[in-house]
């Protein structure tokens, strides 16, 4: 559910290699081997691509393997976590009930949801359902996403509502873009209340049923069958391995939804059909003034000054990122969740939509990129610019980057010592307005953090330098190691704790940054 954040970066030399045959055509065994040899170069378990053209499918299919355990194969059904790509369902279902006339764009959120609280009156006063979807709220990047990340916290719908109050805003109200999955999760409850069912039967039942997008669903639960999914995988360390697929969520909103190519290339029909849908396009799910305001600028975002695609706009719209390539609008959203990436881009202009879903973190982004952007840049008919080769090198010099710093701070932290900060001063009940508790306790010898609404956040402390702890989580399906940095009184007894990220590449959904730990005084919780 995560925003992946991929830009296409600058390339200094242009690259003029082999052209296809035939103008705006690539062919399955063209798609086939571009694939087999991204999954080779990032070291993916398993993809699968689908590619709509003029109102037909025309490529779909499954590589490589749901899992390295089961070593099945993927196929064109196969289910994967669509993560924030769920967002633009979000927002179709929203469009559904502003043409039933249940609701407005400009509503204000508390007209839905009275104890809905931003961070001052103004906001809370104006802030409206379309706030709610374009990333506009003058919250900083990601922010509240530890409600979320890792799984398994037991953060409520209410806890989301009321949280915004507490944090600092980083921009003036809608005047700068910042990603922001939780005001999603409002969203979905926007949908329940007017709806009258929860966020996942209304996309069950107003969007899959009528798009006979059959085997997908608006919650991991209900998957009968979580072995027939591709599963998620890391190959963080330069071996694939599996790690835990990510959990229902408190609702589906921001990322909740599992699909296959076979489904989203329907979703994706749809779209380009202007929300009609059916044998002969007698059905209409949304109207094509909705869709006009689901594609429109809400947010707007940096043009990128790549001189191949001459971008004149970028910026979001409604569960969409929006700009223009080689003067076509392109409608395009990235997902992320733990060992899940996907991507769905489409060019209206040219009837053409394509959606790749990957198992591998951190690689599949890397596939996912590279073989949509060599995809389109054949429908543009432009050179074969090697994209596979230009991101394998830019990934890996990131990769690079990151773990040198990490390295370095390990290593710090094996060589400190300790001798002015007492282990008693340290230890004790921990508290964030929006978080909740934490714990700094001794667990043996070693003192040891712990969360009590997100049970995956524990682990030992050692010291790095000056007031400042490194913190090595248990839960290592996501590279979210921390500092934990404490504020001393005169007696040199701890009474707040700040934090943030150890690598620069880790993901945003990790604010640890937001949170303000202040010491409780009664040590133990009530």
């Amino acid at each position: 559910m995560t925003k992946i954040k991929l830009r296409l970066f600058i390339i200094p030399i242009i690259a003029l290699l082999a052209s296809h045959n035939v103008l705006g055509q690539i062919t399955s065994k063209e798609v086939d081997a571009l694939v087999a040899n991204a999954m080779g170069k990032f070291n993916v378990a398993g993809v699968a691509v689908a590619i709509v053209k003029d109102g037909k499918i025309i490529h779909e299919k499954g590589y490589g393997i749901k899992s390295i355990d089961t070593k099945l194969p993927v196929d064109n059904h196969t289910n994967f976590e669509i993560a924030s790509n769920s967002k633009a369902f979000t927002t179709a279902a929203l469009s559904i009930l502003v043409d039933e006339g249940k609701l407005s764009w400009t509503d204000k959120v508390k007209k839905y949801i009275p104890e809905f609280k931003m961070y001052n009156d103004y906001v809370t006063e104006n802030f409206t359902i379309e706030d709610l979807l374009c990333h506009r709220s003058g919250l900083g990047l990601g922010v509240g996403d530890l409600m979320m990340f890792p799984d398994g916290t037991d953060f409520t719908i209410k806890d989301v509502v009321t949280s915004f109050q507490h944090f600092t805003p980083a921009s003036g109200f809608r005047t700068q873009f910042d990603y922001d999955n939780q005001l999603y999760l409002v969203a979905g409850e926007v949908t329940a209340r007017v709806s009258g069912m929860t966020w996942e039967a209304f996309i069950q039942k107003r969007i899959m049923e009528p798009l006979q997008m059959q085997n997908s669903f608006s919650s991991i639960n209900q998957v009968k069958d979580i072995n027939a999914m591709a599963l998620p995988h890391s190959s963080e360390s330069g071996t694939i391995k599996k790690i835990s697929l990510y959990g229902a969520m408190i609702n589906g909103a921001a990322g909740g939804i599992v699909s296959n190519v076979n489904d989203m290339s329907k979703w994706m029909l749809t779209q380009l059909n202007k929300g009609k849908y059916g044998s002969n396009l007698e059905k209409q799910l949304f109207t094509e003034e909705r869709q006009s305001e689901m594609w429109t600028i809400h947010t707007v975002d940096k043009a990128d000054p790549n001189p191949r695609y001459n971008q004149h706009f970028n910026g979001y719209g409604l569960g969409w990122n929006l700009s223009d390539i080689k003067g076509n609008l392109s409608v395009s959203h990235t997902g992320g969740l733990p060992g899940m990436l996907s991507i769905v881009t489409m060019i209206p202009d040219l009837n053409l939509g394509i959606v790749i879903l990957t198992n591998t973190e951190n690689g599949g982004a890397g596939v996912f990129s590279s073989v949509s952007q060599t995809i389109i840049d054949s429908y543009l008919g432009l050179n074969d610019f090697g994209w596979v080769d230009k991101y394998a090198s830019h990934f890996q010099s990131q990769k690079k980057s990151g773990d040198e710093v990490t390295q370095k701070v390990w290593e710090m932290v094996s060589k400190a010592k300790n001798t002015t900060l007492k282990n008693e001063d340290l230890i004790g009940l921990y508290e964030d307005k929006w978080f909740g508790k934490v714990e700094v306790f001794l667990k043996g010898n070693q003192l040891w953090f712990k969360s009590y609404r997100s049970p995956k956040l524990n682990g030992p402390m050692s010291f790095y330098k000056a007031n400042t702890f490194a913190i090595k989580w248990e839960y290592k399906d996501m590279n979210c190691d921390a500092f934990a940095i404490f504020s001393l009184d005169e007696e040199g007894k701890a009474q707040r704790i700040k934090m943030k990220g150890i690598s620069p590449d880790i993901d945003f959904s990790f604010d640890f940054q937001d949170l303000d730990l202040q010491k409780v005084k009664n040590s133990t919780v009530q």
